[in-house]
């Protein structure tokens, strides 16, 4: 088992959590070889931690980053999405060498182990904004440099969209 690879998810709230859980045992289910993480937020339960100890692991407590982008955020109608900056701790992750991110809400209906093979940044582009990517799923090399540039950038910029999308 490659032990210094692993996928990656996020879990803000205890609603996040059921999707984090599927996600984690899906993974099992498809008998992956790679370690599997789920960052959670001061905000998730110790119920809801424990649950994702049973399926994970590794539970990382990480600190929320809201993108404080308002006003598109309401424009999209979707406020719960400014905390999904907070995924930019998983650049932190430095005792992997490589790991996927999978959002909460993704479904794995196989094994998807080959996505190690991908180089980074691997991601699918956004339909909706076709120069972009969408950040649901993506294969990343873990920095602290690298995560101390995408910090700068989000201070410095923002998100287009309101998103954790660049």
């Amino acid at each position: 088992m490659p032990a210094n690879q692993a996928f990656v998810t996020l879990a803000t709230t205890d609603s996040y959590c059921m999707g984090a859980l599927v996600v984690g045992q899906c993974l099992r289910r498809h008998r992956t070889t790679r370690q599997t993480v789920v960052m959670v937020s001061t905000n998730v339960s110790s119920q809801a931690r424990a649950a994702l100890g049973h399926v994970f692991d590794q539970v990382l407590v990480v600190d929320v980053l809201d993108s404080g982008d308002q006003a598109h955020l309401s424009w999209l109608g979707r406020p719960e999405l400014g905390v999904t900056f907070t995924k930019l701790h998983c650049w932190t992750l430095t005792q992997y060498s490589k790991c996927v991110f999978l959002d909460a809400d993704t479904l794995v209906l196989c094994n998807v182990d080959e996505l190690f093979e991908r180089e980074e940044l691997s991601a699918a582009p956004d339909p909706g904004w076709p120069d972009c990517f969408n950040s649901g799923v993506f294969v990343f090399r873990p920095s602290l440099i690298t995560h101390g540039r995408l910090l700068e950038h989000a201070r410095q910029h923002g998100s287009f969209d309101g998103q954790s999308e660049p």
